[in-house]
């Protein structure tokens, strides 16, 4: 469902993904691992879009992502690509229904619609008590739910964490975890993890280890 073709990416002189080759099937999850530096978080991004290669091209869905700009590339983001970071980035001001709704409403998707998926997003992420909260009456655990629920609101294709675990404490990271697979076996939800924590890759379907901007094993 992605797959990616001699990904390269240099910042300065300094040469971060030296020709990554990677593909992710439908309903995957898939864990990349490795030491800081290695160019784990680099490569999500550019896969995501959010950051573009030097060289390499990108296809999700069979269609090539990379070559997107503009207004098209940041519609077919938001339609397509969910995103989970350490840091939830949940907007302070709105309530947990409010942060998870707006991808939805920047979509151009009808309110009441977008508020009965973000209802039942909530609810099956076990905040449906929570609703009303504003991001700083929630706990960090809650809030990363929170930020999960955002990512799945437009129904994408594929979720990329990156380090979703690094702010929680043990308990909230297992939990975690645990939301991953069940996402994955009831909804068939594909994710791509950027992640330091061994248990949260042992989970995976399949491990991918970089080391020196390149997938080693």
């Amino acid at each position: 469902m992605l797959k990616a073709e001699h990904i390269t990416k240099k910042y300065g002189s300094l040469q971060v993904l030296k020709g990554v080759d990677i593909g992710i099937n439908k309903g995957e999850i898939v864990s990349i691992v490795g030491s800081s530096g290695a160019g784990k978080s680099t490569l999500l991004h550019i896969l995501g879009t959010l950051d573009k290669a030097d060289e390499g091209a990108i296809w999700l869905n069979e269609q090539r992502i990379d070559q997107l700009s503009g207004k098209k590339l940041a519609a077919f983001r938001n339609n397509h690509i969910g995103f989970v970071f350490q840091f939830h980035h949940l907007l302070p001001e709105f309530s947990a229904l409010e942060n998870v709704s707006i991808p939805a409403w920047i979509a151009g998707q009808k309110k009441k619609e977008t508020t009965a998926r973000a209802m039942e997003l909530l609810t099956t992420l076990g905040l449906a008590d929570r609703m009303d909260n504003k991001p700083q009456q929630l706990s960090g655990g809650e809030q990363q739910r929170v930020a999960v629920a955002r990512a799945l609101i437009n129904n994408p294709s594929i979720v990329f964490a990156d380090e979703p675990t690094g702010n929680l404490d043990s308990t909230n990271a297992k939990e975690l975890h645990d939301l991953f697979v069940q996402l994955r076996n009831d909804f068939n939800q594909t994710f791509l993890i950027v992640t330091h924590n061994e248990e949260l890759a042992g989970m995976s379907d399949r491990t991918l280890h970089m080391k020196d901007g390149k997938i080693v094993g």
